[in-house]
């Protein structure tokens, strides 16, 4: 009989062990889930970023080629 008990006693202790682990990982994906999105924002933000950067770029050199042209249309008019 007692043997009975202690194996129930067992048995509970892997079920609410169990129960608990289950219960964390929960919120372990919860965690990972909001973590995914902050990155998903930031990777977004670098990519915009970089988009920006590289227009810029392109700006850059159109006006440095108006300004070329420019030059080269005032000395011709001296």
């Amino acid at each position: 009989m007692n043997m009975s008990y202690e194996l129930a006693g067992i048995l509970l202790t892997v079920v609410v062990q169990a129960l608990y682990l289950a219960y964390r990982i929960g919120k372990f994906e919860e965690k990972l889930v909001v973590i995914e999105k902050k990155q998903d924002k930031h990777n977004s933000v670098i990519e915009r970023t970089f988009a920006i950067e590289r227009d810029i770029s392109v700006i850059k050199e159109q006006i440095k080629v108006e300004n070329h042209r420019i030059e080269d249309l005032e000395e011709g008019l001296k």
